[in-house]
């Protein structure tokens, strides 16, 4: 029977520790056999959970003979991993355990050197940190998950539970896979990925900048179809400047800028009123709809109904 095994260190988020003990646990094959084992193993006799205090029933010789380790995150990114833990993984990587990590998890992951020049996700709020921290890693916040083959890492949350289905998926087929989806009452897979979830925040702008009244004035005129030729006019500056400037102050071209502006305000339009899609489209300065879905999808990772369709608030301002 494949053996999962669930690493449980001090400061565990709960939810990323329950979600594949729950998950593989309840897997059952089409002859009504279990599917998995699933064991927590833990580096002392208690581990501490925040809001519960853990007793594995494994310590770290748990991980040898399992076929899959999972990585849960830490609500502490700054806490050092054991060193003991950090060989532990990269011995059963030698042995060519398959190892995943659950949201944060992936800094514990990426702390042994395995995800160096790979590709690899985490949080969309820790992305940033994930990236400074081990810059040998490629980071992609947009995604639910990433498989490597023998290395995989999710993003935040419920991402776990796609991660797990996807592993379920790979070893049993999908039929069993969906099984287990219908028992954990999810979808076996989601559209779109994390960048659906990510807020946006305003775009970037240096307080007292010279680029602060430009951009105060593509915010008020977002929704006029604006060329370069136009907003460096406004500025005073020639293009070439004004391309210039914005990369030095912003870290991204006027005409970006003004596409993340407008993404975000058709976010808010989209979460806020009942709006069509095609009119809301126009609202943001997007001369065609098609265009509006086409670039929505590419910035968000999903189109713009069914961002609705999960976003929505039960009060709507018409």
């Amino acid at each position: 029977m494949h053996v999962v095994a669930v690493l449980a260190l001090d400061k565990v988020i709960p939810s990323d520790l329950t979600t594949p003990v729950d998950v593989f646990g309840g897997v059952r094959l089409p002859d009504g056999r279990r599917a998995y084992r699933v064991r927590v193993c833990g580096v002392a006799e208690t581990v501490d959970a925040g809001a519960f205090t853990l007793r594995p029933p494994f310590d770290l010789s748990g991980l040898a003979d399992a076929d899959t380790i999972i990585v849960p995150g830490l609500s502490d990114l700054a806490r050092p991993v054991p060193e003991e833990v950090l060989d532990a993984l990269r011995q059963a990587a030698d042995r060519g355990t398959r190892i995943a990590s659950i949201c944060v998890g992936a800094f514990v992951l990426a702390a042994t050197g395995l995800l160096d020049g790979h590709r690899a996700t985490t949080h969309w709020a820790a992305a940033a940190e994930f990236a400074a921290q081990h810059p040998a890693v490629e980071v992609d916040p947009d995604v639910l998950y990433v498989d490597n083959g023998q290395l995989l890492t999710s993003a935040g949350a419920a991402a776990g539970i796609d991660l797990c289905l996807h592993m379920i998926r790979r070893d049993h087929g999908s039929a069993v896979a969906a099984d287990a989806a219908r028992l954990s009452v999810v979808p076996l897979e989601r559209e779109g990925g994390q960048a659906q979830f990510i807020v946006q925040d305003q775009p970037p702008t240096p307080r007292g900048s010279v680029l602060e009244p430009v951009t105060r004035w593509l915010q008020d005129n977002f929704a006029k179809d604006l060329t370069l030729e136009q907003i460096a006019a406004h500025a005073g500056m020639s293009t070439r400047t004004l391309n210039r400037r914005f990369r030095e102050q912003t870290g991204t071209t006027p005409l970006q800028w003004l596409l993340r502006a407008r993404i975000r305000q058709a976010q808010y339009l989209l979460e806020s009123t009942a709006h069509p899609v095609d009119r809301i489209a126009g609202q943001v300065g997007f001369g065609s709809p098609t265009a509006f879905r086409d670039r929505f999808k590419r910035v968000v990772g999903t189109s713009p109904h069914s961002y609705r369709a999960a976003f929505h608030g039960s009060a709507v301002v018409r």
